[in-house]
């Protein structure tokens, strides 16, 4: 989702393939594709070498990739997906605190 779209926005500003790409993750180019569409996430190990690739921070890669996998376990539960977005945000500003 987030992840894919960033990733494609970024091959596309630099004018290149997806099967460049592809060919550079060692992945074929419908499996990469995916990516983009945000049908499959790349391995944790995947989006160093996407960044460097693509000349942008890992970081905002990494975060996007997190985010992303948040939303996908979290999706299913539209009623009280905020409010455990909020509790974990709430967990993290508290353990930041110490």
């Amino acid at each position: 989702m987030l992840l894919g779209k960033m990733i494609k926005q970024l091959r596309e500003e630099q004018g290149l393939l997806q099967r460049q790409l592809a060919a550079e993750l060692e992945i074929d180019t419908p499996m990469y594709s995916k990516l983009e569409r945000g049908e499959r996430m790349p391995k944790k190990e995947q989006i160093e070498q996407i960044a460097t690739l693509l000349k942008t921070d890992e970081k905002r890669l990494r975060t996007l990739w997190l985010a992303d996998k948040i939303y996908k376990v979290t999706e299913c539960e539209k009623d009280i997906q905020s409010e455990a977005i909020a509790t974990v945000q709430g967990l993290l500003e508290s353990t930041q605190l110490r």
